[in-house]
């Protein structure tokens, strides 16, 4: 999902200047060659070949201050890459304030070449959604099913929460059985599914024979029903809510379709987590899952649920959390994690034959994500993973111990969208902004 950039010429360039701008514009492409596709230079202020994502400066110099009205009537934002280091000069901070403050354009200006490829890869993600992308989600009638008195109050199933994330960001979600998918799987015969696990390499820990040909059979009908559809890049099913629906969970299947199609996964089919994965995987290229988030300041409201009796023992419990869900860390690739197993299930509502993932991101610095259900607005929570927890005989066998690091726990409290968060690995608050920005996102750091 390469960026279109319409490179811009300034008016006034002497001979020098035009030798300068053309080497310039040969280092951006070898730069960017994976991130961006360069038009042909047109000048500033002429429009923009439709497809466009945003016009490049690829030279600034003291003319475009008599430029206001060519840029107060840009119909894209630009983005400032002047340095031979593929990054905004120094001597362009005059420039860009000037263009900000007085002509009230948008201009992005990354200081180095891991931020410009984040906007970059940004930009060109927010076009092609607008294209039309596909999500598809398994399900059939959520609510009333396992843990009702919990999966009755989740604003992901509303048509309201369909419609509102197709209509911003120009996405469709298509839905299919969640019990046809388990009858299409059944019907596979084992010698073919026995034949593709016999080319896998999955580390697995008490999963049976029949668990793990189970969960691959899965695997199965579901790129079979992805080939049908087409072109999907992220999928979910109501897993959990309707799991009497199948003899199995999709863990594995998740697993299969990311690290061998490129294919997005979320489980309990929240579309709101799954846009927001997406979004910010898109642009960010970094580890990322979503697991049910359990503040220590919720207290036992939260421990109930996950059959334990006390938080861990810690310095400031107030700015820590829990990060569980179905009785590990959470669901994510083999790639993204410094330890994944694929054991056998935990939750009492899903079939005796399901499997789960036991993972485990690297300790240190992530940060903790969501899109809010208007689309408007993105929370950032800036935390690490301090250490691994273990409740022999709950719903948490192995969870993330996660620290606010800004002692931020009781805003926290106030601001969280859902139980459902993103840990996004790496100290990347500065490249989530920079992604609100291209989205037009308000955002909001604790």
């Amino acid at each position: 999902m390469k960026a279109t950039l319409q490179p811009v010429i300034l008016p006034s360039r002497n001979e020098r200047e035009k030798e300068e701008y053309n080497a310039q514009l040969d280092v951006l492409k070898q730069i960017y060659s994976e991130e961006a596709i360069f038009l042909d230079p047109v000048v500033l202020g002429e429009p923009p070949i439709p497809g466009t994502d945003a016009f490049l400066f690829v030279q600034l110099t003291r003319s475009i201050f008599q430029c206001r009205e060519a840029t107060e009537n840009a119909s894209l934002p630009y983005v400032a890459l002047t340095s031979s280091f593929g990054t905004i000069e120094m001597w362009d901070w005059e420039i860009i304030a000037f263009l900000r403050e007085e002509t009230g354009c948008t201009v992005f200006s990354p200081y180095n070449v891991a931020l410009a490829k984040v906007i970059l890869r940004a930009l060109g993600a927010k076009r092609k959604m607008r294209e039309g992308l596909r999500f598809l989600v398994f399900q059939d009638s959520p609510g009333e099913g396992m843990q009702a008195n919990i999966f009755k109050k989740f604003y992901w199933w509303e048509q309201d929460a369909i419609q509102r994330i197709q209509e911003t960001f120009g996405v469709e979600f298509v839905y299919r059985s969640y019990k046809e998918l388990n009858n299409i799987a059944e019907k596979i015969d084992y010698d073919k599914v026995r034949q593709f696990a016999s080319k896998l390499k999955i580390p697995t820990e008490g999963v049976s024979e029949e668990q793990y040909l189970l969960a691959i059979q899965l695997y199965l009908a579901i790129k079979q029903i992805i080939l049908n559809v087409g072109k999907v890049y992220g999928v979910g099913a109501n897993c959990l809510n309707e799991s009497f629906l199948s003899k199995t969970t999709p863990c594995l299947a998740w697993n299969l379709l990311f690290e061998r199609d490129g294919i997005l996964w979320v489980c309990e089919g929240d579309i709101v987590s799954l846009i927001s994965e997406f979004i910010t995987y898109s642009a960010l290229k970094r580890p990322v899952l979503t697991t049910n988030l359990y503040p220590f300041l919720m207290g036992m409201a939260a421990l109930k649920h996950e059959r334990i009796e006390e938080f861990p023992e810690v310095e400031d419990p107030d700015n820590c959390a829990l990060g569980i869900h179905c009785g590990y860390f959470g669901l994510a690739p083999q790639s993204f994690c410094s330890r994944w197993v694929l054991k056998p299930k935990v939750l009492e509502i899903v079939n005796n034959e399901a499997v789960m993932v036991d993972c485990e991101m690297a300790i240190g610095d992530v940060v903790l994500a969501k899109l809010h259900p208007n689309m408007k607005k993105i929370t950032i929570i800036e935390s690490t993973i301090e250490r691994y927890v273990h409740y022999p005989n709950s719903d948490c066998l192995n969870g993330a111990l996660l620290r606010f690091k800004n002692r931020s726990g009781h805003q926290i409290m106030q601001a969280l969208s859902s139980h459902h968060s993103l840990i996004i690995q790496g100290d990347c608050t500065h490249e989530l902004v920079h992604l609100a920005m291209v989205y037009g996102f308000e955002y909001e750091i604790f």
